[in-house]
């Protein structure tokens, strides 16, 4: 390809040569199709700028220098590793260049003549064509080189040298070379600027000035070379009008003859779009045919398989019926055998009824006398049962030397001694005595029976009592190996209603609260409200908290995290007597609501589990600011409750409830049938004696309160008839029920059987009938899809011939 190139250009060279003078405008100038040639130093480079490259040395001559390219405004910068030919003594200056739209401003430079050389090198559209790049050079705003194609005279990759173009430079010592492109873009590979030799005198006065350049032509001469030039001019003008015209000529026949053409060939599409329309629409018609046809054939074949299965499963459906009809009539035959034993059956349960009716009314009268005697058994006990427990020495207490001041020889009667001097000690009287080797287990056996009360309809409260320190906390929650009061009663409670389930229907609902300097705050609420709880009364007299949250609870794990989440949202804090010391009352609230299935009764009870904050001096806890707000608020509470006990215990017709917050809750719990138990806790050091006698002083007024000899008279052996008698009816009762029920289930299952065959052998005689019916008119819907299946296959081979004709008739058509 290189090779046919070069000999394509070398022969354009010569048609070329005679075209130099039209492009060069200036006289005295020539056109090199060579690069660069040695420069001598009698040359005198005053400027040799490499365009768009670096600093290069000319290896002809060491002294001439090439420097890189400055002093241009705009353009871009092109490099090449292609090789240069015909490119002289230096390549590397036909690799580099600058084009786009740019000019050169060169200053400093001696007013004179000077001699300017163009270096150029088609590098960017190496495979041409001619005309691609056209441009003009301007120096000093005058035009010297005009419509400079280097294509078309040395093609790509090749050199060409615009020579010896004479231009003046004034004053200013300002050069000015402009690059204007006439088509595309100006490109320029090297500027050589040397000193011009100068003009004799005699030839500047019979020479003219032409362009700025100094031509030493006589006048004829320069007429000469006008009118060759215009003769030239002239003749190219001629050869391409008259060019031009044949081409106009040439594209007017064509144009004429491309209009007939399109005529013919609109013609043609048009009829050809019209039969391929038709022959579209054909197709498409087979294609729906063709479609119904495959459905209908493949409804046909899926029907026939499903009428062959219909068949098939009635088939086997008939035997079975048989067989079913025939162990249905055996039936029959026994059971119309046994109407007989049924209506004495029957007539034998209506007799259980009867029973179970006495029975059932009796067994709530039982019930009831039994509900009433253990209420009078508990009352005989006292509506308020007190108990006192006793903590052991701590480690500190032992280490500084306290002794004991209780005495525990006559606890096993009730009886506990506090010496107060060498030979004084002073008694006290309660339900029951706990010595500090007595466990958990010994301090809830006597709180047990509450847990009946709670679920037999009445209120029971159960609250612990004490100096700050005596194990309050301990005896109500105890620890996770140790439970207290608080997780046994509720276990106890749900093991009763586990027990119960078969008569009483149970829904059981907890709440957590706390009494904090004389405010209620909800411990289960997930965040903390800026409202303000308050006791209520509701219609029916009961007291309750609105807006509190009452957690439903199905199992005692449910009931133990919710105890478990109050207890980590109860305030403590720490004084001189226990470093974690309870700063409020601590009270959970669980509501029984029961529902007595025999008889339709229903109750709603409370449960208070109450720990109520320590007892102590302000003078022995040394508390100041918060604290000691708390502990006069928790002695308020407590000389409140003291009161309310005071005037339960003398029959005072004004119960001062309303005083603290703490007994306004406690209202329903603590009069009338209510059931109470307190666990007043004591320490043994001499050192808290005076807490110890104040415990016990106030212990004793609530052990009085409605607590008479009379009330303990009670017959308990009489209790004990009535308690067999009642267990023994529940048993028989229990037999009864189960023999009744066995024989209604006995003959509702007979009754349901022979019900359901009837039923069964009528459904399925119903369902031959139907499917005999659907098997006729199935198959003359076969017979009916046959025939129009045959039809459909006509009208499409019909359509298929149609269609065969119609493409063939287009096929002729476009040939």
């Amino acid at each position: 390809m290189a090779n046919n190139k070069d000999s394509s250009f070398s022969c354009n060279q010569e048609d070329n040569a005679d075209d130099d003078d039209l492009v060069l405008c200036v006289s005295g100038s020539k056109i090199v199709r060579r690069g660069v040639s040695d420069y001598k130093i009698s040359d005198k480079v005053v400027k040799f700028v490499n365009a768009g490259g670096e600093d290069l040395q000319n290896e002809g001559d060491s002294s001439i220098h090439i420097v890189h390219d400055q002093a241009f405004k705009g353009g871009d910068t092109l490099r090449t590793n292609e090789t240069i030919l015909d490119c002289g003594s230096l390549s590397s200056l036909y690799q580099s260049a600058r084009f786009g739209n740019f000019s050169y401003h060169f200053d400093g430079l001696p007013c004179g003549d000077y001699l300017l050389d163009l270096h150029f090198s088609e590098i960017i559209n190496t495979n041409g064509p001619k005309g691609m790049r056209v441009f003009d050079v301007l120096v000093q705003n005058e035009k010297v080189v005009s419509e400079l194609d280097i294509y078309s005279y040395v093609g790509a990759n090749r050199p060409l040298k615009l020579m010896d173009i004479r231009i003046p430079v004034g004053l200013d010592g300002v050069l000015v070379i402009k690059f204007n492109g006439v088509h595309g873009t100006p490109i320029i590979s090297g500027i050589c600027i040397k000193e011009a030799p100068k003009v004799p005198a005699y030839e500047l006065q019979q020479g003219c000035l032409a362009g700025h350049s100094y031509v030493t032509d006589t006048p004829n001469q320069f007429n000469n070379v006008r009118t060759k030039h215009i003769s030239k001019y002239e003749k190219k003008i001629e050869e391409l009008t008259a060019r031009c015209q044949l081409k106009s000529n040439e594209c007017y026949e064509a144009w004429m003859a491309l209009a007939a053409l399109n005529k013919q060939l609109d013609k043609v599409n048009t009829e050809l779009h019209k039969k391929a329309f038709e022959n579209h629409s054909l197709i498409q018609s087979m294609g729906l045919q063709e479609i119904k046809l495959k459905d209908a054939i493949s409804m046909r074949d899926h029907e026939k398989k499903s009428f062959v299965k219909a068949i098939n499963e009635l088939g086997k459906n008939i035997e079975i019926m048989k067989l079913e009809q025939t162990k249905l009539s055996r039936d029959a035959h026994e059971c119309a055998n046994l109407i007989p034993d049924m209506d004495k059956m029957l007539s034998a349960i209506q007799t259980q009824v009867t029973k179970f009716e006495d029975l059932k009314q009796k067994y709530n009268e039982e019930v009831a006398k039994r509900k009433k005697l253990y209420n009078q058994v508990e009352e005989a006990k006292g509506n308020i049962r007190v108990f006192c427990r006793c903590r052991p020495l701590d480690k500190h207490e032992v280490s500084a030397g306290h002794t004991m001041v209780v005495d525990f020889s006559a606890s096993k009667d009730g009886d506990l001694g506090i010496v107060t001097g060498s030979s004084t000690k002073k008694l006290y009287r309660f339900d029951r005595i706990y010595t500090p080797n007595d466990g958990q287990v010994d301090v809830f056996a006597d709180a047990s029976p509450m847990v009946i009360s709670v679920l037999d309809g009445y209120n029971v409260c159960i609250f612990a009592y004490g100096q700050t320190g005596t194990g309050k906390t301990f005896t109500m929650e105890g620890t996770e190996k140790n439970r207290g009061v608080n997780y046994r009663t509720l276990e106890a409670l749900f093991d009763t209603v586990e027990e119960r389930k078969d008569t009483f229907s149970f829904n059981i609902s907890i709440c957590v609260l706390e009494v904090y300097n004389e405010q209620i705050r909800d411990l289960l609420a997930t965040s903390r409200t800026t409202k303000k709880l308050e006791v209520r009364q509701a219609s029916e007299g009961a007291h309750h908290v609105p807006g509190i949250v009452e957690a439903k609870v199905e199992s005692i794990r449910e009931v133990w995290n919710a105890l478990q989440a109050g207890s980590n949202a109860r305030a403590v804090g720490s004084n001189n007597v226990n470093e974690h010391s309870s700063r409020s009352h601590c009270m959970i609230c669980i509501t029984v609501k029961s529902k007595n299935l025999l008889n339709g009764e229903c109750t709603k009870s409370k449960l208070w589990l109450v720990d109520l904050a320590g007892s102590e001096k302000l003078a022995k806890t040394n508390v100041q600011g918060d604290r000691l707000k708390e502990a006069q608020n928790i002695n308020r509470s407590l000389s409140a409750l003291g009161d309310v006990i005071s005037a339960l215990a003398s029959k005072s017709t004004h119960i001062p409830y309303r005083n603290s917050k703490l007994t306004h809750l406690l209202q329903d719990s603590l009069g009338g049938d209510s059931k109470t138990v307190m666990y007043v806790q004591i320490s043994p050091s001499e050192h808290d004696m005076s807490e110890t006698l104040s415990s016990l002083n106030f212990a004793t007024r609530v052990r009085g309160v409605e607590l008479g000899p009379a009330k303990k008279q009670i017959d308990y052996s009489e209790l004990q008839k009535l308690k067999s008698s009642l267990d023994k009816a529940k048993q028989d009762l229990r037999l009864k029920d189960e023999a009744i029920k066995k024989l209604e289930e006995n003959y509702q299952s007979l009754e349901i059987k022979i019900k359901c065959k009837d039923q069964m052998h009528k459904n399925q005689q119903d369902q031959v009938d139907d499917v005999t019916g659907q098997l006729e008119l199935k198959t003359q819907l076969c017979k009916q899809l046959e025939k129009q299946t045959s039809q459909l296959s006509d009208e499409v081979k019909e359509k298929q011939d149609m269609c065969s004709t119609l493409q063939k008739r287009v096929n002729l058509s476009i040939l």
